[in-house]
C-alpha cells in the first residue's frame, strides 16, 4: 500500500488540507447566517450558489488549467477561496455571501481538478481502482474530522474563519512543492443527456434527486441541527455523524449491489433512506437522532454512487466517460436545487422541513424505481460495473474510476510565465 501511496502523497495531503478548510467553512457559513438572522430561504439561496460556482467551473477551470498551468491555477484559486472565506467576515451581507459562494464554487471544481488530473497520470492502470478508494477515503476522513473544529471557537467569532482560510492556503504547499511532472490535461468527455436518456433513465433521476437531497444535505443540514436544538459542538457531532455512516456503510451496500439486481438494491437503499428521513422529522435533537442519522448518512450517500454503476452496466467501454460526465452534470444541476428548496420549505416548516424534505425527494426517487422494476428490463451491455464510493468531485475524478477506458496521460511542460 505504501508503495502505492508514496508517489501521490504530497497530492493528498494538499487535499485533506483542502477539504479540511473547505468542510469547515461550509458548516460555518451556515451557522454564522444563522447568527445574524438570515432566513432559512436566503441561506439555501446562499448555499446553491456554491453549488452554481462549482458547476460553472467544470466548464472554466480546463481554459484556465491550459493557459497557466497546474500549480499556478492551483495557486491562484487557492488564493481565491482562502480570499472568499475571510470576505465572509468583513463583508457581511447575504447578497456579497452569494456572489463569494459563487467564487469559491468556482476556485474549489479548479482546485479538484488540478489535484485529480496529477492523480490519473500516477495511476498506473491496473492501480486506479485502489488510487480512487484512497482518494475517496481522504475526501471523506478530511470532511468529517473538519466538522469537530467547530469546538475550537464561537462561530460569531474571527477564529473559525481565520482558521479556514490558513488550511485552504497551507494546501497550497504540498502541491506547489510536488516534484511530479505536470500532466497533459484531457479533452472533457462530452455529453448527451438524449442519448443517456434512451439507455438508462433510473441512473439520470437518481442522479438528478440524489443531487436534490444532498444538496439540501451540505447547505441546510447545519441550519436544521441548529434550529433543532444542537449546540455548535452538536452540529458538528451531527455532520460527523452523517459523513461517518456514508463512508461506512457504503461498503457494504455497495457489495451487495455487485452481486444482485442493482435496480432492486436501489429501491430498498432509497425506501429505507425515505423511512428514517421520516423518523427524523419526528426526533428531537439526542443520540437517537444521531443514529438516525448515521444510517440515512451511509444510505443516502450511497446513492449516486448506485447510480453511476447502474448507468455503467448499460454503457460499452467507449462511452463510459462521456456518461459518467452526463450523470456528474445532471447530479450538479440537482445541488444548485437543492439548498434552496430545503430552505423555502424550512422557512415555512420550521427544522422537520428538511428531513421531510429528504423523504419527499427520495420519494419520488422509490416510485420511479419500483415503476422501472416492474414495467422494463434494462439490459446490460458487457460486463457489469464494480460499485465505487465515491464524492461528487470535478469531472476529471472519472478517469480514476475502475470500469473508465485506460487513458494515456503524458508530461507536459509548465508553460512559461509569459506564457499567452
Amino acid at each position: 500500500m505504501w508503495s502505492l501511496i508514496a508517489p501521490i502523497s504530497s497530492l493528498l495531503s494538499g487535499v485533506a488540507l483542502l477539504l479540511l478548510g473547505n468542510g469547515l467553512l461550509n458548516t460555518l457559513l451556515t451557522l454564522r447566517g444563522v447568527a445574524e438572522g438570515y432566513s432559512t430561504t436566503m441561506l439555501g439561496l446562499i448555499m446553491s450558489g456554491y453549488f452554481v460556482g462549482f458547476l460553472l467551473g467544470t466548464w472554466l477551470a480546463t481554459p484556465l488549467v491550459r493557459r497557466i498551468g497546474h500549480i499556478r491555477a492551483f495557486a491562484c484559486c487557492a488564493a481565491l477561496a482562502a480570499i472568499a472565506a475571510l470576505l465572509h467576515l468583513l463583508l457581511i451581507d447575504p447578497w456579497v455571501w452569494l456572489l463569494l459562494r459563487v467564487l469559491y464554487g468556482l476556485a474549489l471544481v479548479t482546485l479538484y481538478m488540478v489535484i485529480e488530473s496529477w492523480l490519473n497520470a500516477q495511476a498506473p492502470n491496473e492501480k486506479r481502482g485502489q488510487v480512487f478508494a484512497v482518494y475517496m477515503a481522504v475526501n471523506l476522513g478530511a470532511l468529517a474530522l473538519a466538522q469537530q473544529l467547530l469546538h475550537l471557537a464561537d462561530p460569531v467569532q474571527f477564529t473559525l474563519f481565520a482558521i479556514a482560510a490558513i488550511l485552504i492556503s497551507a494546501a497550497l504547499m504540498p502541491i506547489t512543492l510536488t516534484r511530479q511532472a505536470q500532466p497533459a490535461l484531457p479533452e472533457s468527455p462530452p455529453t448527451n443527456l438524449r442519448h443517456l436518456w434512451q439507455i438508462a433513465p433510473l441512473a439520470i433521476i437518481a442522479a438528478g434527486l440524489s443531487g436534490l437531497a444532498m444538496g439540501g444535505f451540505w447547505g441546510m443540514a447545519p441550519v436544521y441541527a441548529s434550529l433543532a436544538g444542537f449546540d455548535t459542538s452538536g452540529v458538528g457531532l451531527l455532520m460527523t455523524a452523517t459523513i461517518l455512516g456514508g463512508a461506512l456503510l457504503q461498503w457494504p451496500i455497495g457489495i451487495y449491489s455487485d452481486r444482485h439486481d442493482r435496480r432492486q438494491v436501489l429501491l430498498w437503499v432509497v425506501l429505507l433512506a425515505v423511512v428514517l428521513a421520516l423518523v427524523m422529522s419526528l426526533l428531537p435533537a439526542g443520540t437517537l437522532l444521531l443514529g438516525a442519522i448515521f444510517i440515512w448518512g451511509g444510505l443516502a450517500f450511497a446513492i449516486y454512487p448506485i447510480a453511476v454503476a447502474q448507468l455503467i452496466d448499460q454503457l460499452r467501454s467507449d462511452e463510459i466517460l462521456s456518461g459518467s460526465a452526463s450523470l456528474l452534470m445532471v447530479n450538479g444541476i440537482g445541488s444548485v436545487c437543492g439548498p434552496l428548496l430545503a430552505g423555502v420549505l424550512m422557512e415555512q416548516l420550521g427544522a422537520s422541513a428538511l428531513p421531510l424534505y429528504f423523504a419527499s425527494t427520495l420519494g419520488l426517487l422509490a416510485a420511479y424505481a419500483f415503476y422501472r422494476l416492474r414495467h422494463v428490463s434494462d439490459l446490460v451491455s458487457g460486463d457489469a460495473a464494480h460499485f465505487v464510493p465515491m464524492l461528487r468531485t470535478s469531472p476529471t475524478v472519472l478517469e480514476l474510476m475502475p470500469d473508465a477506458p485506460p487513458q494515456d496521460h503524458e508530461a507536459a511542460e509548465e508553460p512559461s510565465p509569459n506564457a499567452s
